[in-house]
């Protein structure tokens, strides 16, 4: 047999294994909150296996923490007062792009599993807005301290999880007081 016969052979035979590879791996994903995972879950990595609301309140904290990283590697790279100079604030943008595209299915569907409580869908609404205005508050302030930049860009972190803490134990207040809707008429309630 040939060398380029046999290249040709063993080139192959990694093909199949190749895509057996990745068949099997996408076979196994399962969905949370809207995205894959748990193996591909990059929105809310912490929330495997649990409901969209938890895949939202961990999204807000990862999603922001990897812009404040971008934004950390801009100032690296190029200084407070030059990181938003023309392009040098590219990856900046794009990541806060990014992530409002990645925050859009774990807000809607916490949205759609806090319909029973009208003020934990408005604390929902509040921090989603609260977690855009971080994002784009990241940008350091002409004249600001080393510390202070990172004091300001840390304080976030604090405020989610108070919001966060507020949603939930207006949920748990609720839930126990919701009952469930009364059958449509002409149609037997189950028992």
């Amino acid at each position: 047999m040939s060398m380029p016969r046999r290249c040709a052979r063993v080139i192959a035979a990694i093909a199949v294994a190749a895509a057996a590879c990745v068949t099997s791996i996408s076979a196994a994903a399962e969905m949370i909150g809207g995205n894959p995972g748990p193996a591909h879950n990059y929105v809310c990595p912490n929330a495997d296996g649990k409901p969209a609301l938890d895949c939202f309140f961990d999204a807000v904290g990862h999603l922001y923490t990897m812009c404040k990283h971008v934004k950390s590697i801009e100032i690296i790279e190029f200084g407070y007062e030059k990181s938003a100079e023309g392009v040098n604030g590219a990856k900046s943008e794009y990541c806060l792009n990014k992530q409002k595209l990645n925050m859009t299915r774990p807000y809607q569907a916490a949205l759609r599993e806090t319909t029973s409580s009208r003020q934990a869908v408005d604390g929902l609404r509040s921090l989603h807005e609260f977690w855009l205005a971080s994002l784009t508050a990241l940008a350091w302030r002409p004249g600001e301290s080393d510390e202070d930049y990172k004091k300001r860009t840390q304080a976030p972190y604090e405020a989610f999880a108070e919001k966060i803490t507020g949603i939930q134990t207006n949920l748990q207040t609720v839930k126990p007081r919701t009952t469930p809707a009364a059958p449509a008429k002409g149609e037997k309630a189950k028992r």
